[in-house]
Order: C-alpha cells, then structure tokens, then sequence
C-alpha cells in the first residue's frame, strides 16, 4: 500500500518535508476551499500578512483569527508543515521574500468591458500565477513515483470528462510517440469496460479538477482494485478520487469568475503536470524514447514539407 494511500485509510500522515516558503501561498490557495472554515481563517491570515503572523506565538494567532491552537496547528499540518514552529519559519521566509521587491501575488478579475489589451494582460499574469502554484505546490517525490510506474507500465490508460479529457488526450499522444501503450478514455462507458481489463504493471490515470467526478472516479476504482497503479492529477488532493490513487500531483486552484471559468485555469496547471510526466518518461527511457519520438518525426515530416510548385 503506498503513502498516500495508507494514510486515507489509517489516518496516519504520511511524513514529507514541508513546502518552501515561496510555496506557502499557492498552498493556501490550492488547499484553503476544502478547509473548514475557522481554517480558512488561519490560512488566510498567513498568507496576507506572513510578517505579522510570523511574529505571533500559535496563542496569538488563535486570538487575531478568532480561533483555537488546535485550530491553528490542524492548519499548518494541513499546508505541510510539521507544527506551528515549521510554519513560522516558513511566514518568515516568505515575508523576507516580498521585502526584497517580489511582485505580489494579486490577479484582477476581467471585465465585461475591458479593452482587449487589458484582456490579455490579466490573462497572461493569471496564466503565469497558475503555472508558478502548481509549480510550488507540485510533490516531486510524488512525481518522481509516478514516472517510475509510467516508464515501466505495460499500458497505460487515461480518464477525464470535459476540459480535463483534451488534456488526457494531449498526454496519451505525447506517451504513444515514445513509443509507450497509451489510450484517453473520454467516454465513461469504454473507461470502465478496459479498466477492467488493466492488471499490476499497468497504470491507470484520472485527470479531474473537482476530484468529485463520477465518470472519472469509477473507472479509476476499477483499475485501483484490479491492481493497477493509479495515479490523480487533482485541483483537490482530499477530494474522492485519492481514495483509489497510489500517486495524488496537486494542481493549482485558482478563483473563479464570470469571464474566466475553472476549465481554463485547471486546463493550464495540468497541462503543466502532464508535461513533467512526460519529460520524466523521456528522461527514464531515452534510449528507447528517442528513436521512437525521432521515428514519430520523420513519419510526419512530408506533411510539413513545403510544397513545390510545378
């Protein structure tokens, strides 16, 4: 039973080492919406003023949030942090970073009326803000697991819905080039039919932001107990598809509004992922990946050539 696993069904955290201080804020903005409420408030706190609550004892920092200390220590562990003491050195780490001129991490939502040039500037900062999260927020160690079980997989199939299936199709195509076993299933129905097909040596991928979705969490069930190794690509790492992942790799979640859907930001932050799947599995199996991916081209190359005129 892996890590993760076992601590959904033990209760038992798994021992990581915390995040970075830079990597404290996308925490806070990945993990806060499924926190309950009084520890929103500690998350918040930290992140919008890490100096000030960097200089407070976990008896100060229940009292400005109105909250308890057990509240406050349930949230550090919650963001990575081994107790209080871990997530002050982290407060102040980042507050040392902001002082030295690091831009601040505020977005500005579009409006209905704005110039199309205010348009593309808010969505490229957004666009960079996603990515620079789930960057932070991302678990290598996680990753690193994930490409090992890539890089040796017999098959590998891929579940998403919506947004998330063009993802798990840009995925299988970049695996199928190198020469791996690769199908994305975007209907739920052929999803679970060869789940039930997948055996230990295979993997199986669920790609869903929500971490709720039914047509993605079924077939990733299927293959969990059939013996695949399953890996989430999630928005919500305590949503209920961890329940059936070995591997969880946390994706940015960022706000949403009236002009700019969740699709679009969860679509930029697990395109991300799946990159580093990628480039991990080229890197494992490079001498067998790149003569494929090399074979890939030069199948391709005469519908690129330009054409000459007769």
């Amino acid at each position: 039973m892996t890590n993760n696993v076992k601590e959904i069904f033990t209760g038992v955290p798994t021992p990581t080492a915390p995040p970075a201080p830079a990597a404290l804020s996308a925490k806070v903005r990945t993990l806060a919406p499924s926190m309950t409420r009084s520890m929103q408030l500690v998350a918040e706190a930290v992140a919008g003023d890490p100096a000030g609550c960097a200089a407070l004892t976990v008896t100060g920092l229940a009292e400005l949030t109105g909250t308890s200390e057990a509240t406050v220590v349930r949230t550090a562990r919650i963001l990575g942090y081994p107790g209080y003491r871990d997530l002050r050195l982290a407060l102040a780490g980042l507050a040392a970073q902001q002082q030295s001129g690091r831009a601040p991490s505020v977005t500005a939502d579009i409006a209905v009326d704005d110039p199309i040039a205010d348009v593309v500037s808010k969505l490229a900062y957004d666009e960079q803000q996603t990515l620079a999260d789930t960057a932070a927020a991302l678990d290598t160690v996680q990753l690193g697991a994930a490409v090992s079980a890539l890089s040796t997989a017999r098959r590998i199939d891929i579940y998403g819905v919506g947004a998330s299936s063009l993802v798990g199709q840009d995925l299988a195509q970049k695996l199928l080039r190198i020469g791996l076993i690769a199908h994305a299933h975007a209907d739920p129905h052929l999803a679970v039919t060869n789940a039930v097909q997948l055996r230990s040596g295979d993997v199986a991928i669920a790609i869903t932001h929500s971490g709720a979705t039914g047509d993605v969490i079924e077939p990733l069930h299927t293959a969990f107990e059939h013996g695949a190794t399953t890996i989430a690509i999630t928005g919500r790492p305590d949503g209920r598809v961890s329940q059936y992942a070995d591997h969880i790799l946390t994706t940015s979640t960022a706000r949403e509004s009236e002009l700019r859907p969740a699709a679009m930001s969860s679509r930029t932050s697990q395109l991300l992922v799946v990159d580093c799947l990628f480039i991990g599995v080229m890197q494992r199996t490079y001498d067998k990946a790149a003569p494929a991916l090399s074979a890939s081209y030069e199948a391709l190359a005469h519908r690129h050539a330009p054409r000459t005129s007769r």
